[in-house]
């Protein structure tokens, strides 16, 4: 008995022993998660503040207490991303992806970035457009335009029509709703043909019908109008397709008397040129004037002065050639039901679109703001979107870039929208935006801005302090002072000095650089400057900047050894665009740029200026304003519950335009209670 009896005793603490084993291992797994969920709430409030840095730490310290948890890889791989590191965030989403999480989401994700890290920006044979939506002149039986002729595209992402039939102008938006009517002067529009932005920012029309020019605003209000029905000079029979040359000079084909008309900017008769069987299309590239003949089914050159340079494309190239416009590197050309894509270089043309066999004669098509392309069929009476098949087959690259609980249920939403060649997409109105918490649709949603609107950006100039820069100091002492001026007051501007260790120097309203001079930099002159490290710090201050900002790189154009060390070209141009900052050279001298420094201008979307060129660099703010972002902002009423701000409450979005759509997903923390 007593034997068995220490049997059962032993049993008994075996056990025992196993019982508060288990506790104790389950005690430690569950302060293990209570550590893991606090810094990811750490993280994902920093991620929000713009510290991704500080974000990708506090993932990395919650990934040690629950190493497989793949929302936190989610996360991590989102703060590697806008810290500029994708490979590392394609490796952490990659991880997520092979455990099952995140579905077809994150796996569209992985491949919109990975292959945006190799686009050439060709697509090949796949580089044809089709049609991605309509929009009809008749619908049941409402009248909505007329035998549209022209396009004429806005930054926007919406495009003015010419309707010949209804003689008005249009303003269309990217949903196709026609948003303005312009009828022009007080006896109206008169057949109105082309349309073509000049310089000034006005728009001229061809009044086919009228025999005459017509100057309206940007806003399509009418300003005046020249020329008259005859064959002397300054005078028309038939106006049509219209170009502009770099001196501002305008010209038209004027198709009854058979040549090209060339008026001033201001609408003042200067010459006529050409003997032609049938003047249509006409573009002006570098030096020389491009013109269809439809007749023969060719394209000629001319210089500026309307000297005859030779054949282009030869005769029965084309069908009935019409509209031509620039287009990358050569012109894009309106022939029949076809689109054809001629090279500059060569002039051979490579057949970009087809709209089928059916009635079809497009007068007219052009890029917009989205990278699409909009043609006006004259016959069938209707206006095409025509996109790439990658495109349409990918979607859109929707990023929740940062949600504003700070008024909790009140919820703010930054979002950015693009297509799969990082290019944003513009011109989205509240009915393409639809927000769910939880797959619920929320309640209160409302676009409340698009940062494409804005008129103000934030600039931080980089300095380079290299030795060899001694002898441009009165040189950079201008660049700055005209980067102040030209920002009119509006958002901040900040100084950044390139040195052996790179240092912030100023922040200030641009208005107070206005008579900036070199004594107010305190960073001494090196014959190493980490340029990279100066990039990444200009770029860490503008995160949490305007929705429009840019960095301004004022230098000689080249760089010291060992200037990009620390981070590789590619991570340094991701990290500017994949948080919507350009970037920009300004150079002291007239030369070319260093390798480096053109690659991650090329690639920013930003340009290169040269300090003392003639027009100067007082444009430079308005061309990083014009630079499209895809930015908008929304808002809503959350009805989740916060358990006092612990629990994760999540956020989806989908983006609706047209045949294609988009999708993203996030959380947030309400505030702590």
């Amino acid at each position: 008995m007593k034997k068995r009896f220490h049997s059962v005793a032993v049993v008994f603490v075996a056990v025992a022993m196993a019982f508060f084993t288990v506790s104790s291992l389950s005690a430690q797994s569950a302060a293990d998660r209570g550590f893991a969920e606090e810094r990811f709430r750490r993280g994902v409030q920093a991620f929000y503040r713009g510290a991704f840095n500080d974000a990708v730490l506090q993932f990395e310290d919650a990934l040690t207490y629950m190493p497989d948890e793949n929302r936190i890889l989610e996360w991590l791989g989102k703060a590697y991303y806008r810290a500029g590191m994708e490979d590392a965030a394609l490796q952490e989403w990659n991880y997520a992806a092979r455990n099952g999480y995140g579905g077809q989401l994150l796996q569209n994700i992985i491949e919109i970035v990975s292959v945006r890290r190799i686009f050439t920006g060709d697509y090949g044979e796949d580089g044809r457009f089709v049609e991605s939506g309509s929009f009809p002149a008749v619908e049941g039986n409402v009248l909505h335009y007329s035998q549209p002729v022209a396009i004429l595209p806005n930054t926007d992402g919406s495009f003015w029509v010419s309707a010949y039939g209804s003689n008005e102008l249009i303003r269309v938006n990217v949903n196709g709703f026609v948003v303005e009517r312009k009828k022009g002067p007080l006896n109206g529009f008169d057949r109105p043909f082309d349309l073509l932005r000049l310089t000034n920012g006005n728009i001229v029309v061809s009044e086919f019908a009228g025999d005459r020019l017509t100057f309206v605003t940007a806003d399509g209000d009418f300003i005046k109008s020249f020329g008259s029905k005859g064959r002397g000079d300054g005078q028309l029979l038939g106006p049509q397709y219209l170009a502009q040359d770099s001196n501002g000079n305008i010209f038209v084909t004027d198709y009854g008397n058979r040549r090209v008309a060339v008026f001033s900017e201001d609408g003042d008769f200067l010459f006529n040129f050409g003997e032609f069987k049938s003047p249509t299309g006409i573009a002006v590239y570098a030096d020389s004037v491009y013109i269809a003949d439809s007749y023969y089914g060719c394209i000629y050159t001319y210089d500026l002065s309307g000297n005859y340079e030779g054949v282009f494309v030869p005769d029965e190239t084309f069908e009935n050639p019409e509209a031509m416009r620039l287009y990358k590197d050569g012109l894009l050309v309106c022939d029949s039901s076809k689109l054809y894509s001629v090279s500059i270089a060569t002039g051979a043309p490579v057949l970009v679109a087809d709209t089928g066999n059916g009635p079809s004669h497009i007068t007219c098509a052009e890029e917009d703001a989205n990278g699409n392309i909009i043609a006006a069929d004259f016959k069938a009476n209707e206006l095409y979107v025509l996109a790439r098949m990658p495109e349409l087959i990918g979607g859109l690259y929707v990023e929740i870039s940062r949600v504003n609980a700070d008024n909790f249920p009140n919820v703010d939403l930054e979002v950015r929208v693009e297509n799969r060649r990082r290019q944003p997409v513009v011109g989205l109105t509240d009915i393409n935006f639809f927000i769910t918490e939880d797959k619920y649709a929320v309640t209160g949603q409302k676009l409340t801005g698009s940062a494409d609107l804005n008129d103000n950006c934030d600039v931080t100039v980089v300095i380079d302090r290299s030795t060899r820069m001694k002898t441009h100091e009165a040189d950079v002492q201008y660049a700055v002072r005209e980067i102040a001026a030209a920002m009119g007051g509006k958002g901040t501007m900040r100084i950044v000095c390139s040195g052996n260790i790179p240092t912030s120097e100023i922040i200030a309203n641009p208005n107070e650089l206005l008579n900036f001079t070199m004594k107010q930099i305190k960073t001494e002159y090196s014959d190493v400057c980490s340029t990279d490290l100066a990039i990444r710090l200009a770029a860490n201050d503008l995160v949490n900047g305007e929705h429009k900002r840019a960095i301004v790189f004022i230098s000689d154009g080249s760089v010291t050894n060992g200037a990009f060390s620390n981070y590789t070209l590619a991570d340094l141009s991701a990290y500017l665009n994949n948080n919507g900052i350009s970037f920009a050279l300004v150079s002291t001298v007239q030369q070319a740029s260093s390798a480096e420094i053109s690659y991650i201008t090329e690639n920013t979307g930003g340009s290169s200026y040269y300090l003392y060129r003639s027009e100067g660099i007082s444009s430079i703010v308005k061309d990083f304003l014009a630079i499209p972002t895809g930015i908008y902002t929304l808002t809503y009423t959350s009805g989740m519950a916060t358990d006092f701000g612990r629990s994760y409450l999540p956020v989806e979005l989908e983006i609706y335009l047209l045949n294609r759509s988009g999708r993203a997903e996030t959380g947030y923390f309400a505030p702590l209670e």
